[in-house]
């Protein structure tokens, strides 16, 4: 005699061998809560129907036969999908629990409701699938959620309907699209105990970067109010991520973004009428503040760590932070279903060949590029009427448009975050997608013909007309291995992670300047001298951009430790030169103030700039910020991997000057491991290399510069451009002389110009003269990685 089969189980008593039982969300739940709980972990108190209860339901209420009549129609194609999940959803909701069934959930929400004193907890109320989540295929959003669900009848009418959501549309569409048997299905329920994040805040994350498939990030996305609102996309975010392996590393800090969502809206409790839950406005302040602050950004991702080395996989997790005891609680977990799935031994790319008029921008969604026809549909209820094909254009998706999301070139979204249901849907199908746009329903227009690009870094765009891109794919077993250190060139940090699996040594230059242009915005002197400011233009702009920061310079330091951070992350611990601002006056001018504190001069190319400004009056504690932000990232973030580098140094006396303001600003030459680099751009660096040599540890040779100042040509006229050629015989003595100098003096030599990407014989000259590492823009290393070693391979068979 069998025994009868268990129809309820709490979750504190489950672990990931029940999934069969309560499916794999609530079984992760239970086993984070027993394994992680001395770690600070916490899970809602809750319980779990059990898959015996649903198929219980199924059976009392005759459902298979109708069901499985329903499905072999839609099979067929004599029935369409949505009359087919109507009808079977029809079925469950008339349904009747079979007494024993609706008898155990009572006394189990009875028993929840005792251990916080009342008769009628506040509960969520979430389904998982029983058939496991396949390594593909995330379920995320399949079925519905019921929040701050209160009383027995209640409780039982939201089971209900999670039984029915296993056959929404999408649900269906969804499982079609997967291979999946419906019948196979089961459904666990699981009654968890409301946290309070309506007065608080709530969110998702990764303990993997879900663009890019960056192992060493947790990524987390966070509103105020109930999280449904971010996994549903219907807000813009903060966003934050996190360095995984340095978390643990005492008195660290490693959290290498800090982004600041619009989180027009909240979902809080509802008061009164029908619904549980109510949509409401935020306020101007709530929109500028962070949900989260630095240290629970740190503890969320600790736990994020932990989950994952539990489970031996990357994770995607939904958390909510308590309002009334400020605990916060992880209420879902399942994999990570994309990223990790996909093959690492291949290198794919995608460049556009031209860019045009930008439309909209967002957040991008993968790394891909598309063109085709704008559809613009704002209602769910209109997506029958999408033309296959197009890039669908709406205010937001949730899981009822993945009938479409698999028929469209693309997708832009007004609302959502990385983490949205828009996001983990289209990186699962492989659509370019950009979210968070905010205006694209009102800029575009139906039949408009655009090229959708999420291969520039973090951010996507959205450019008028179809414009020509390339795609490549290489094997990475391919790529051969070289000798000389092949490093990378890079200017936006929202770009670095993108380049992570690349064959390469590190980044030979980060270059500050572009950071201050994209990031911050403002001339850092007009941030210090915020009061003093006579524009009033720049002063409104200036104080809209810095909200929250009652230190305007600080705003400054900041910004810039953020884009380092996320540069030096991306390869640590392989060595980041990040090469100080080298802005030209005109260039620093163009930043928001920068009028009032920039000299017009008639060739900023060669005047006032690199070295000379860091010790001059008008720009020395502008200097101490930059440095401020650099020790900043090593000793509060732990990157030691970054290597500061000084650009257009023409004197000694110049480099004395600086080492010793770095030095007063606690950057000190040797001390806990710094390295300090020169460019080598300016004749002086050749003809004094000894001396250069004594100063720093090492040279990279800026083949623009020399090469204008060597042939005495300005690198931006257009009437000499024919004139201006790196390969002249007198710019590759000077680059000789500096390399033998150096290596005399025991010092490393790199360049980080564009040369060896244009002209191949330019970088096997490189070789030959033991060039010790060649940085390039990360488009060009996959060929020219073959010439170097190519070269290399020549050199050899010479030598030899």
């Amino acid at each position: 005699m069998t025994s009868a089969p268990t129809l309820v189980r709490w979750l504190a008593e489950l672990d990931r061998s029940d999934a069969p039982q309560v499916g794999d969300k609530h079984a992760a739940l239970g086993e984070m809560a027993a394994a992680l709980g001395d770690q600070g972990v916490r899970v809602p108190a809750g319980f779990a129907t059990t898959s015996a209860a649903y198929e219980r339901f199924v059976a009392a209420n005759g459902i298979h036969e109708a069901m499985e009549a329903q499905l072999a129609a839609l099979a067929a194609g004599s029935r369409p999908i949505h009359r087919v999940g109507k009808a079977i959803r029809r079925l469950f909701l008339q349904g009747e629990f079979p007494p024993e069934v609706a008898d155990a959930i009572r006394d189990a929400y009875r028993e929840l409701g005792q251990k916080f004193d009342t008769d009628e907890a506040d509960v969520a109320i979430r389904a998982s699938a029983t058939v496991t989540d396949l390594p593909e295929a995330s379920f995320a959003g399949q079925q519905e959620t019921f929040l701050n669900v209160r009383g027995d009848a209640d409780v039982l009418d939201a089971c209900r309907a999670c039984y029915a959501s296993l056959f929404t549309d999408r649900a269906i569409s969804y499982r079609i699209a997967h291979g999946i048997d419906h019948l196979r299905m089961a459904l666990s329920v699981g009654v968890m105990k409301m946290v309070r994040s309506d007065i608080a805040g709530a969110g998702v994350m990764f303990s993997i970067d879900p663009e890019t498939g960056f192992e060493d990030a947790v990524v987390i996305n966070a509103a105020w109010g109930l999280g449904e609102t971010v996994v549903r996309g219907s807000v813009n975010p903060d966003e934050y991520m996190v360095f995984k392996p340095l978390l643990e590393k005492p008195g660290l800090r490693p959290i290498i973004e800090a982004h600041v969502g619009e989180k027009q809206q909240q979902l809080i409790y509802a008061e009164g009428g029908t619904s549980t839950t109510a949509l409401k406005d935020t306020s101007q302040v709530e929109r500028r503040a962070r949900v989260l602050d630095d240290d629970e950004v740190l503890q969320l991702a600790r736990w994020a760590v932990a989950v994952e080395r539990l489970f031996g996989c990357p994770m995607h997790l939904e958390w909510a932070k308590d309002g009334e005891t400020g605990e916060v609680y992880f209420v879902a977990a399942r994999p990570e279903t994309v990223q990790s799935q996909r093959a690492t031994d291949t290198l794919s790319s995608y460049a556009l060949e031209m860019r045009g008029e930008v439309l909209v921008s967002g957040q991008a969604i993968g790394e891909a590029i598309t063109h085709g026809q704008v559809q613009v549909i704002e209602s769910v209820n209109d997506i029958d009427r999408f033309i296959d094909g197009r890039i669908l254009v709406t205010g937001m998706t949730d899981p009822d448009w993945m009938p479409i999301l698999q028929r469209a070139a693309g997708v832009i979204t007004d609302h959502g975050g990385r983490t949205c249901h828009a996001a983990v849907i289209s990186r699962e199908l492989g659509i370019p997608t950009i979210v968070g746009s905010n205006d694209a329903t009102r800029v575009l227009r139906d039949g408009q013909e655009i090229t959708l690009s999420c291969a520039e870094g973090d951010h996507g765009f959205v450019y008028a007309g179809s414009l020509p891109f390339r795609a490549t794919t290489t094997k990475i077993a391919d790529v051969p291995r070289t000798r000389t250190q092949v490093m990378l060139i890079l200017a936006s940090p929202t770009a670095a992670l993108r380049w992570w699996r690349l064959p390469c040594h590190g980044i030979g230059l980060a270059r500050m300047e572009f950071m201050i242009s994209d990031l911050i915005r403002v001339h850092p002197m007009a941030l210090l001298h915020f009061d003093e400011l006579r524009d009033e233009e720049a002063k409104r702009r200036i104080a809209d951009l810095t909200h929250g920061y009652d230190d305007k310079p600080e705003f400054f330091v900041d910004r810039l430790v953020r884009g380092i951070g996320k540069m030096a992350a991306s390869q640590y611990p392989q060595p980041v030169i990040v090469r100080t601002s080298d802005f030209k006056t005109n260039e620093y001018a163009a930043l928001i103030g920068g009028r009032e504190f920039e000299p017009h001069e008639e060739n900023p190319m060669l005047g006032f700039r690199g070295a000379s400004r860091y010790d001059a009056e008008g720009y020395r504690a502008a200097f101490a910020l930059e440095c401020r932000a650099i020790r900043r990232v090593r000793e509060e973030l732990g990157f030691d991997n970054v290597v500061v580098m000084i650009p257009f140094c023409r004197t000694i006396d110049e480099a004395d000057r600086v080492l010793a303001l770095m030095a007063g600003e606690g950057l000190e030459r040797g001390k806990n491991g710094l390295e300090v680099q020169v460019m080598a751009e300016v004749p002086s660096n050749v003809l004094l290399v000894d001396r250069f040599a004594e100063r720093f540890d090492g040279f990279s040779i800026g083949s623009n510069d020399l090469t204008q100042l060597v042939l005495g040509i300005d690198r931006d006229s257009t009437r000499l451009a024919d004139m201006f050629d790196e390969r002249d015989e007198a710019v590759k003595r000077a680059v000789r002389l500096l390399i033998e100098g150096a290596h005399a003096a025991g010092r490393s030599v790199g360049i980080c110009g564009q040369a060896p990407s244009d002209y191949p014989e330019f970088a096997e000259f490189l070789v030959a003269e033991g060039i010790d590492a060649i940085a390039l823009n990360p488009d060009s290393i996959l060929g020219v990685l073959p010439v170097i070693a190519a070269a290399e391979a020549a050199s050899e068979s010479t030598s030899a």
